[in-house]
């Protein structure tokens, strides 16, 4: 069913591109607040393929069926991010069902972020683990894996006339990726190469797309100034340091609060733009998720210079128990929770 599903998508898709082949402006049409130079509103969608396959439907306040990215378009929201594996076991995620998704966020005239990992499944704060095919490669093997691996997604993306803003090289990497070859505690200076490697071929591709170094736990300057402090040392590059913030329902003014801080101690250190890369809050606490967002958006637009580009809610659009995931912002009748109002 799911690979059924994604052929046809893409068979209609090559009609649109076979018709768009000779246009050389890879901007996306203007949308609602689709202007590049506002302030990103966005939401992680990388499950949402995987859900529709299953049969899982999204409807508006009025209870109308409507495709999921159009429906976050019409709360206000502007960008799309997605996340990419190098050779998923069950195929999502995969090239093929990354061009799906930001072809359909680029034809809404929304702006796409590309998150690549760098593993066959999740990276994270626990886990950086190569992709199969990567283990048993050399260390300059291995950096060109990585350079081969961004240059083949972003290359598909722009062939199917699909620019993203924004590319994050390696997700959550508070301490390195790629372990162990690439663990910031035991060799910050072999995970500042591994990211140039990405960076450089970010940069071959869509020379304007600005790169994020994305790091989890927004609200621990202490961690950042170590990551950021020893990629400068090693001459990393970064064009933006991403952040994920997810407070508990009573403790959210304070993450807001030391969020704040540590943008503008970042922004100040390192003379560099900043995003929000990822945010959550329990489904089930739709009035403090609310109030958690509008703080953190408010404060977030107010930084100076506009020097922080956004927030990104990570799947919002997951409901009814899917994969166990309780972070979302839809009811499990499918419809948004007022949490999302937060980004109108």
């Amino acid at each position: 069913m799911k690979r059924l599903y994604i052929f046809i998508l893409l068979g209609l898709l090559s009609i649109f591109t076979f018709a768009c082949n000779n246009n050389n402006n890879n901007t996306p049409d203007d949308g609602n607040d689709s202007d590049t130079s506002s302030f990103a509103k966005g939401a992680d969608v990388s499950w949402l393929t995987e859900m529709e396959d299953a049969g899982i439907l999204f409807y508006d306040a009025d209870g109308k069926e409507t495709e999921c990215m159009a429906l976050l378009k019409s709360l206000g929201m502007n960008s799309i991010r997605l996340r990419v594996w190098v050779n998923p076991t069950d195929g999502w995620c995969n090239k093929t069902d990354v061009l799906v998704k930001a072809k359909r966020a680029s034809d809404l005239g929304m702006r796409v972020m590309i998150d690549f990992h760098y593993s066959d499944t999740w990276a994270d704060p626990s886990k950086q683990t190569k992709p199969a095919a990567w283990e048993d490669l050399s260390f300059d093997e291995l950096c060109t894996a990585v350079s081969d691996h961004t240059t083949e997604i972003l290359t598909a993306l722009k062939n199917w006339n699909v620019t993203p803003e924004w590319v994050q090289v390696g997700n959550e990497t508070g301490n390195g990726m790629l372990w162990d070859d690439g663990n910031a505690t035991s060799n910050m200076a072999q995970y500042a190469v591994l990211n140039n490697a990405g960076y450089d071929a970010v940069k071959a591709v869509f020379p304007n797309a600005k790169v994020i170094v994305h790091v989890q736990s927004g609200n621990n300057n202490n961690l950042f100034r170590w990551l950021f402090d020893g990629l400068k040392k090693n001459s990393g590059k970064w064009d933006v340091i991403g952040m994920s913030l997810y407070p508990g329902t009573d403790s959210w003014l304070d993450y807001d609060n030391d969020c704040i801080d540590n943008i503008n101690d970042m922004i100040s250190r390192y003379g560099c733009e900043v995003m929000i890369c990822e945010v959550g809050m329990a489904s089930d606490q739709v009035t403090q998720s609310k109030m958690f967002l509008t703080d953190l958006i408010t404060r977030a637009k107010a930084i100076s210079d506009e020097k922080c580009l956004g927030v990104f809610y990570w799947e919002p659009e997951a409901y009814n128990g899917w994969k166990s995931y309780t972070l979302g912002a839809f009811y499990d009748t499918g419809k948004p929770t007022e949490a999302l109002d937060a980004f109108k």
